[in-house]
């Protein structure tokens, strides 16, 4: 049976804050995404984003990186952050969120907030594949929104995003362009009220702990 933890790492890893070991991994990554079968699709956009990352200088990825994700809610990778926004909701799911990491062995380095993708992705490496599948599947409406967005303006990246859809179960995302502008857009104001009316279940699932505790670093850069 094909297994999900090195897909699911090697997306953590394309949606992290690009740095050197990333530029060196890019050959290590490729032959991960070739030996696990996405949509035909799916896997042509992960490689124009492999294209990018291999043939743009370092310091401008670095750039692109924090225009595509730092500049607005739309394509933020902070999970809570498209239902939640900055209320005080947002807390206790991340508290609940973090317990859920350290009850599954991961324990993040300070400062690291547990709604960010990478991470939430990293955690679902380590789980059991159903459960992984099942969890990606709670998120599945808001990565198609980012990815959406990411591709309405060109940014390579939605790739990466897009990519979770099919792992959650989903249809894969279109490619051309009117395709996806007939994605309509997220509608959080439901999705808060649904969350806030019964809480997701992610958030509350228990996780059995694992051997060895998952070292996790912060790699965003500080500021």
């Amino acid at each position: 049976m094909e297994t999900h933890e090195p897909v699911l790492s090697v997306l953590s890893a394309l949606l992290d804050y690009p740095d050197q070991p990333l530029l060196d991994a890019i050959p290590e990554i490729r032959g991960i995404l070739n030996g696990h079968k996405l949509p035909r699709a799916t896997r042509a956009g992960l490689d124009g984003l492999i294209a990018y990352l291999e043939a743009t200088p370092l310091i401008e990825l670095q750039e692109a990186y924090v225009e595509a994700f730092d500049r607005g809610r739309a394509t933020s990778l902070y999970l809570f952050e498209h239902v939640h926004g900055e209320s005080r909701e947002r807390g206790q799911a991340m508290i609940d969120l973090l317990a859920m990491y350290e009850a599954g062995g991961l324990y993040l380095s300070a400062g690291e907030l547990p709604d960010y993708l990478p991470v939430f992705l990293e955690f679902l490496a380590h789980e059991p594949r159903e459960r992984a599948r099942s969890l990606l599947g709670e998120v599945a409406d808001i990565n198609r929104a980012i990815a959406v967005q990411l591709a309405r303006r060109g940014v390579p990246y939605f790739a990466a995003v897009a990519a979770l859809l099919p792992l959650a179960g989903e249809p894969p995302l279109a490619l051309d362009g009117q395709a996806v502008e007939e994605n309509p857009p997220i509608d959080t104001e439901a999705l808060d009220k649904e969350w806030q009316d019964e809480p997701v279940s992610f958030l509350n699932a228990q996780s059995p702990v694992s051997a060895q505790p998952i070292q996790f670093y912060d790699k965003r850069p500080p500021g």
